[in-house]
């Protein structure tokens, strides 16, 4: 659909960033001679290098494709979900960072061991690696399918060439590279955005005025529908699904909870995770409002777009056709930056699971430096495995994927934001009542995905289990809430059937609202 046909200044942007990536690669190996330094960046990193490090990894090739290609079949309903992160963070984040940061040493699930034992800590970190496999292989395939139609390489090529780069940077500098590989990467992508708004607006006749008017007659700009309905794509399925998605994410997403280490104090780790979700913010709104802007553009130059463009290819086709030499090469340099930051991270931090919740546990008196050789192990490991994904998803072809991206989340979430509450705010929630909850979490999200997913197509297509009138019938985002509260509510009241077990209070929102009242806090 795309003709191929880079300019030499474009493949000299490209390189260039690229080459900038490898050398804050290369820059900060020769310091990674411990775990603490590999993973956490000694502590020392500073805050606004934190919150441009959250920002860059909550971006990636998802918000920079499928994002203005949601905006263009559709409205901003998708936007409902990041739009909710904030009110979580305004209640949360005060205790939530302090609590992580003198509980744990490196994993998010340390906590859930400290809180449940063992097994909540594996479930915790199970969830984690599906989840973030499956996000790996959506960022490699959007941006190499991008990437092929624009610049005429193979996809898989792309993929398994990209995938070998990132590897190799992430071996070489740890989370201390992977941060200020972000904050350049950041920078790149907020250019990106703003360079694609501009020229969408000075190329279309009358400007920003008649790109929101034609928006709006075709009710593109939007956050509903509003109908109290689960089992249709509303608002309120978008926004509940976003509040626990915020804990889910700021809570217990070990990419996010990591970076809390890497800062000098509980107040500057509070400030860049406040600072990363207010960037995010506008740059997620940025991105929708391109695919906006290019479904006006389009109507009013309507022959401009060749006929059966899919709505993922439009934007990399207008910037192909419609950017001067120079900016092309900025905005894929932008895309490329806005994958590389989301992947390094996933794969420093899946190394970080790998290291802290199984092979410390195996070998508890093992030596720094044999951690290292197995973390760096998990890197490769965990690289090959997003590659592997992200190549099925190209044997697959593409369904939409930031669809698919929030639907495998909702599955993948496997209740553990509800887990955490549980932890956090039930002082009479055991293990024993816990495990009950996991159980009935496990067959309740079986349940709803064989009742509502069918096999077979056409005349042959049919649910993989039909249970009637009982058939899970809601939307499958709403997943990622049922699961929660179905293993929070499940776990306190089976918690009841169990002996009572004294917890320390420092593991519990009690305990902070104790150090407030103190005046420690």
């Amino acid at each position: 659909m795309i003709e191929p046909s880079l300019h030499i200044i474009d493949y000299v942007i490209i390189i260039i960033s690229i080459l900038v990536s490898i050398y804050i690669g290369v820059s900060f190996s020769k310091k990674q001679n411990n775990t603490n330094q590999y993973f956490a960046a000694g502590g020392n990193v500073p805050s606004w290098a934190i919150g441009m490090s959250i920002f860059a990894t909550l971006i990636s090739s998802v918000t920079f494709l499928a994002y203005p290609g949601e905006g263009y079949t559709s409205n901003w309903i998708r936007l409902v979900q990041g739009l909710m992160v904030p009110v979580v963070l305004i209640f949360m984040i005060g205790f939530i960072v302090p609590l992580y940061r003198k509980v744990i040493g490196l994993s998010a699930y340390e906590y859930f061991e400290r809180r449940f034992g063992y097994l909540a800590r594996v479930y915790g970190s199970l969830g984690f690696i599906f989840a973030h496999f499956s996000k790996m292989g959506s960022v490699f395939f959007l941006l190499a399918l991008a990437l092929s139609s624009m610049i005429g390489i193979d996809t898989l090529w792309i993929i398994w060439v990209l995938g070998f780069c990132i590897v190799i940077l992430t071996l070489l500098g740890g989370m201390e590279a992977v941060i200020w590989l972000d904050v350049v990467q950041g920078f790149l992508l907020i250019l990106g955005g703003i360079i694609s708004i501009a020229v969408l607006i000075f190329s279309t006749e009358g400007g920003l005025s008649e790109i929101v008017n034609v928006a709006m007659e075709n009710d593109k700009i939007g956050l509903g529908p509003f109908d109290w309905d689960f089992v249709n794509l509303t608002f309120w399925v978008m926004a509940i699904n976003g509040i626990f998605y915020g804990i889910q994410k700021y809570g217990t997403d070990q990419t996010i909870v990591q970076r809390y280490l890497t800062a000098k104090t509980d107040k500057k780790a509070i400030r860049a995770s406040l600072m990363g979700i207010l960037l995010s913010l506008p740059v997620w709104t940025a991105f929708m409002f391109i695919g906006t802007a290019l479904f006006s553009f389009y109507e009013i130059y309507p022959g401009l777009l060749p006929e059966g463009t899919r709505a993922d290819e439009v934007f990399p086709y207008f910037i192909m056709n419609e950017l001067p030499p120079g900016l092309v090469g900025l905005i894929l340099a932008a895309l490329i930056a806005a994958a590389i930051s989301s992947l390094d991270s996933d794969l420093n931090c899946l190394a970080a699971v790998g290291v802290d919740d199984y092979y410390a546990k195996l070998w508890p008196n093992s030596l720094d430096h044999k951690r290292m050789l197995f973390s760096r192990f998990i890197v490769v490991i965990a690289g090959l495995g997003a590659v592997l994904v992200a190549t099925a998803y190209v044997k697959a072809g593409d369904a939409g994927v930031l669809a698919t991206v929030f639907m495998l989340y909702a599955i993948f979430s496997g209740g553990i934001a509800g887990m955490f509450l549980l932890g956090l705010f039930v002082k009479r929630a055991n293990k024993q009542g816990l495990y009950v909850g996991i159980v009935v979490c496990i067959l309740f999200t079986a349940y709803a995905i064989l009742t509502s997913s069918y096999t077979g197509e056409g005349e042959n297509k049919e649910l993989y289990l039909d249970m009637g009138a009982l058939n899970y019938t809601h939307h499958k985002y709403m997943l990622g809430v049922y699961s929660h509260l179905v293993l929070f509510f499940v776990g306190w009241f089976a918690s009841y059937l169990f002996p009572k077990k004294e917890i320390p209070l420092n593991l519990t929102y009690y305990g902070y609202l104790k150090k407030k009242k103190e005046g420690k806090i």
